[in-house]
């Protein structure tokens, strides 16, 4: 399978359990932040990190913050074609997505290296993007990223990154910039949900 060449080839050429994110456009260099502060995860749990997007699935279907509105907690993965440790961890955030989503959990991916340098999604890739989502059974809806998401994939720099928001698009507890076995995902899935049920 391509995607186990591919993480077998990261894991031989380092011992992380991330990689580095692409390297930024001008695009995404010089979006405004949309707001006066710097922009902490503090400070993005307090305007809604998710709270207004839009943007396309890996099947070119639009999507916006209505994604999250059924659920009282979403796992957002951030996560980059050329990434070992990623593509190591889809296969357990598919499973957690069919586990937990009749108990009000979501799980959605963003494809962070989707994007050509003129700030367009870059096709190629997002194919890529589709073979190897389809590959790990990672059958979560994936994000291209759009100019909404400058902002926040400007605070990335490590993929794969995770966090959770609530059902309005704001973060519900910490982020956590590596890859994460299957049962650590799964304690933090039901500590945040917990939190956001009581």
């Amino acid at each position: 399978m391509k995607w186990k060449k591919i993480a077998a080839a990261a894991a031989a050429a380092v011992f992380l359990s991330g990689c580095a994110a692409p390297e930024k456009t001008e695009e995404e260099k010089t979006a405004p932040s949309g707001t006066e502060e710097s922009e902490t995860a503090e400070n993005s749990k307090e305007w809604g990190v998710l709270e207004h997007f839009s943007a396309v699935d890996l099947e070119g279907n639009e999507v916006t913050q209505e994604l999250l509105a059924d659920y009282d907690l979403t796992l957002v993965n951030v996560w980059a074609t050329y990434c070992g440790p990623c593509l190591q961890e889809m296969p357990a955030l598919g499973e957690l997505a069919g586990e937990y989503e009749s108990k009000g959990v979501n799980v959605i991916g963003i494809v962070s290296d989707a994007l050509a340098s003129d700030g367009t999604i870059d096709e190629e890739q997002a194919k890529l993007a589709r073979e190897l989502a389809e590959e790990t059974k990672a059958g979560y809806v994936h994000l291209l990223p759009t100019q909404d998401f400058y902002s926040l994939l400007g605070q990335i720099y490590v993929v794969p990154t995770t966090f959770f928001v609530d059902s309005e698009g704001h973060q519900v507890g910490d982020t956590y910039m590596q890859a994460m076995t299957k049962e650590e995902l799964t304690e933090l899935i039901e500590r945040y949900l917990a939190e956001v049920q009581s």
